[in-house]
């Protein structure tokens, strides 16, 4: 839960960045305007034919009376068109990242500057970066569609598919947004597509909590452009914060914390100064100088051999 939570925060301070930096905001929202033009035109296709859809992928349904065949049809096209919204939300993603790579790079950077330290980019081409950012963004859109068509199997299940299976479909693509997200600040770390799903999986509530609000905020129309660049800052400070948990302490240098192993190798098994010995020798006792002294005031002579001192009588 705390993970969850954390990850709506970052969404938040992404939002919070790119409010007090205008200007890089207004620069984010270039490329996501263009996806947006290419994704209303896509989706405006698939509404107008959805019901033609329907009918192709239903033939067994033609002789079903009323109002079974339209009951199945209507499903169906509920499907699709949530699929097409889902899938355009995952996409849209990859797509606006992949117009706009020199964009959200540079935007990174400045992110990344603004909170202390910037780590150098891979020293590459930008038709490799794009070609990378494009590879990864199939693998990853890949797993996504596996997931997706799993889900929309699913969803014919009565009750469970019209409750249930909608917000697990919700948190999975959530996750996958913000793999998608994250792979700026990660591709500048060099960090390749399987290693940064593993990174993802082991703190699985913190992407879903940045990705999941993400994903029910661009299925408002225009909302997706306003927060993309918002959303690449918020990626952005949660790859810092992840790739900082991740890193480990570097070993320390040799003869460093010599003291604190021990004693030298090699000294003998039982020996002064080796594991197991008994230490330096002490001291040895100062030699015996003649009868002890008794201490100052006290009443009677010390007895011992060679006195003749008398002890007092018992009872005295």
């Amino acid at each position: 839960m705390r993970d969850l939570v954390a990850g709506m925060r970052y969404l938040g301070k992404g939002q919070r960045w790119v409010a007090q930096h205008g200007r890089w905001w207004g620069f984010g929202l270039i490329p996501a305007l263009i996806a947006l033009v290419l994704y209303a035109a896509v989706l405006t296709v698939l509404a107008l034919w959805s019901g033609d859809i329907a009918a192709w992928a239903t033939p067994f349904a033609d002789g079903w009376g009323t109002p079974w065949q339209g009951l199945l049809r209507g499903v169906f096209v509920a499907l699709l068109i949530a699929g097409g919204l889902t899938l355009s939300v995952l996409t849209f993603t990859a797509v606006t990242l992949l117009i706009g790579d020199p964009f959200y790079e540079s935007l990174s950077e400045k992110v990344e500057e603004s909170e202390g330290h910037c780590p150098p980019s891979p020293d590459r081409p930008l038709w490799q970066e794009i070609w990378i950012a494009l590879r990864d963004s199939v693998h990853v859109l890949l797993r996504a569609a596996g997931f997706g068509i799993l889900l929309f199997v699913l969803g014919f299940v009565p009750f469970v598919g019209q409750t249930v299976i909608p917000a697990i479909g919700f948190c999975v693509s959530g996750f996958f947004l913000a793999v998608e997200l994250t792979s700026v600040a990660m591709q500048r770390r060099d960090v390749p597509v399987r290693e940064r799903l593993r990174l993802l999986r082991g703190r699985k509530g913190l992407a879903v909590g940045f990705g999941t609000p993400v994903v029910l905020l661009f299925l408002i129309p225009f909302v997706a452009v306003v927060l993309m660049p918002g959303a690449v800052a918020g990626a952005t400070l949660l790859v810092r914060d992840l790739m900082a948990d991740e890193e480990e302490p570097p070993a320390p240098e040799r003869g460093e914390g010599a003291a604190a192993r021990g004693p030298a190798a090699g000294a003998p098994y039982g020996q002064p100064g080796a594991p197991g010995g008994f230490g330096p020798a002490p001291a040895g006792f100062p030699a015996n100088q003649g009868q002890p002294q008794a201490p100052q005031g006290y009443p009677y002579p010390q007895s011992g051999p060679g006195s003749s001192a008398a002890r007092p009588p018992a009872g005295w």
